[in-house]
This record gives structure tokens, sequence and C-alpha cells, in this order.
């Protein structure tokens, strides 16, 4: 990977999780660390981030963080495409889960038909973008906030599904690999997302097909754990046939 195209696909990492160690980024993109601090530093005197010992931190602009809906998100009308889809599996009394990420962010968008409707979560985007429509009940959970993803993670969270059972859920991912299955740049973020399968009957990815045979640093386990898999005509057929041959059903929004 060139360095600029590096540089970039570390601040859109940091824009996901918040931070990052140098460790962490060295391994993911496989050089070396030095490499990694040198990275951190350039993109430091550009403004876009805060190092620090041993990592980085997104550096946030006031405005940023007043507005919980992301602009300029990549592959954003593959992502729209992909929420309005998915809301098509929704049906008035269900009780549903809704990950935080800007696909599962574009789902909620066109939820307002379904109500009757409980909605958990640990988005806030996704919160206040239902927070508007009469007969939809959205419960957070508790834990840690990332204010670059708007969003609630580690434990605190993961418990608050302990005692939970839902008809679905939809589940966000950075990479969605045949080998490593599915990937997340925080740990934190896995421990809840676990929690979150284990108390739901059906399982839906939401992922655009730039995300498939990525990988990220922590993870979640193998395919096998989602039903559904909701993308993109962008998909390769190869790709769609070993889904498939998995018995998960792959869904092409258009």
């Amino acid at each position: 990977m060139i360095p600029h195209k590096r540089r970039l696909e570390i601040v859109k990492l940091l824009e996901e999780e918040g931070s990052a160690e140098v460790t962490h980024l060295a391994k993911l993109f496989k050089v070396t660390e030095v490499t990694i601090r040198k990275d951190l530093e350039i993109l430091e005197g550009e403004g876009l981030i805060t190092k620090e010992h041993g990592g980085a931190f997104l550096k946030l602009q006031p405005e940023r963080v007043i507005v919980p809906i992301a602009q300029n998100v990549a592959n954003g009308d593959k992502k729209a495409a992909i929420g309005r889809r998915a809301a098509a599996f929704v049906r008035p009394g269900d009780t549903i889960i809704i990950d935080a990420g800007t696909t599962t962010a574009e789902l909620a968008k066109h939820l307002g038909k379904c109500a009757p409707l409980t909605v958990i979560t640990t988005s806030l985007t996704v919160a206040l973008t239902l927070a508007p429509h009469q007969g939809i009940d959205v419960h957070m959970t508790g834990g840690e906030f990332k204010a670059p993803t708007m969003s609630l993670t580690g434990s605190q969270a993961a418990d608050f599904f302990n005692t939970l059972h839902v008809e679905k859920l939809f589940l966000s991912a950075m990479g969605l690999s045949f080998k490593t299955g599915l990937t997340y740049t925080g740990i934190s973020d896995v421990v809840v997302k676990k929690a979150m399968l284990k108390c739901a009957n059906r399982v839906y990815l939401l992922a655009d097909s730039t995300k498939i045979e990525k990988q990220s640093f922590a993870s979640l386990g193998d395919l096998n754990v989602i039903h559904t898999l909701i993308t993109d005509k962008g998909i390769d057929p190869r790709h769609r046939d070993l889904l498939e041959k998995q018995k998960i059903e792959v869904v092409i929004a258009s």
C-alpha cells in the first residue's frame, strides 16, 4: 500500500475507533512501527490527529461532535441503498437491535412506518434518528462513549444484552473475510457484538461490497454467525457463491 493511501486508511480507522496504538496499526498495515510513527507525524502536522505516547487520537472538531450523522460518508450511495433494503425485513411489533455504524444508521432512516417497534441500540445517531417517530420505543445501553462513532462500547454496554431476547439483529462490520470472519477495529466493540449475537434469533449483516475480503484487527468469529448479508450489486459473483455455499442468504440492494 502506498504511504498516502495508508495514511488515509489510518484516518478512516480513527474515525471508526477514535484512537489506536502504534503496535496495532503496524500489524494491521503490515509495516514497521517506525513507518507508522512517521505516518502519524505527518497526519498530526496536517491537523487531522493528535499523537500520544504509543498511539494517536482523531482530532475532533466541535461541529463533528454536534452533528451526529456523518457527512461525506465513504460509499454513501451504497450504504443508503443497503439501509433502505434492510428496512423491508422489519415488521411492526418487532423487537430489534441496531448496531452502531454508518450503514446501520441508514436503516434507522426508513423505520418510521414500522411502528409499533422496539429498538435497542448502542448508537446515538440511531437513537436521535428514531426519536421523532411515535410508537418506536428506543433503548440505549450504558458504556464508554466513543465520540467519533457516536456510540457506546465496552463491558457495560455488553452486559445490557445479557437478559434480553430479540427477533432480529442488524449488525455492522469493518471487514468480512472468508479466512478470518467478521473483523473490527476495536476489541471493546467485539465484546458488545458477541453479546448482541447471543440474544438474537436472526442476524442480518449490513455491509457494502468493499468490506468483503477486507480484514481489520479484532475478530468476532466465523461468518456462520450471520444468517443474511445485505450488500450492493458490486459484490463479486465468486464471493456471493461462497457465501451461499455456507448457507448465508445474500440480498442485493439496488
